[in-house]
């Protein structure tokens, strides 16, 4: 048998949805999970199916951070239908483990909604300018992967 550390390096391939588009490349999976773990230090993240699609509908305003790896898929398919209704950009990361992990939460989550304010409370200016700019830059990015989609 081999040690922990082997089979960490040994990853293996996750089943992506077949509705798990637009995807995120490695590249901008990574800035988008940094986005995630940001907004979660700063309390303006929303986590689960239930809060998302209750913030979505109440009107906030964010980048919706969906798993691609969801079994079974129902519980997903009205999310990016909800997101385009909403003018709410999304893209789908491949695991829902990384996407808790930069939630900083244990149990493995479906989705995310990155909001630029916090929900109560307030932020300092700095980490909010940081918050801005991290979003404003993921956001673009996530608009180009989307408009070279359709």
């Amino acid at each position: 048998m081999g040690s922990d550390t082997e089979t960490e390096k040994k990853r293996t391939p996750v089943a992506l949805a077949p509705i798990a588009k637009p995807l995120a490349g490695k590249k901008l999976s990574k800035r988008t999970l940094k986005l995630v773990r940001r907004a979660s230090e700063a309390k303006c993240l929303k986590r689960g199916v239930k809060e998302v699609v209750k913030s979505i509908r109440r009107g906030s305003k964010g980048l919706c951070v969906i798993a691609g790896n969801i079994s079974p898929i129902d519980v997903i398919t009205h999310l990016p239908i909800l997101c385009e209704e909403a003018n709410v950009p999304y893209i789908y990361v491949t695991s829902k483990e990384e996407l808790a992990t930069a939630g900083t939460t244990k149990r493995p989550t479906c989705c995310v909604l990155v909001m630029t304010k916090p929900a109560k409370g307030e932020i300092s200016e700095e980490v909010k300018e940081k918050l801005q700019s991290d979003y404003d830059q993921v956001v673009t990015e996530v608009a180009e992967v989307t408009s070279s989609m359709f």
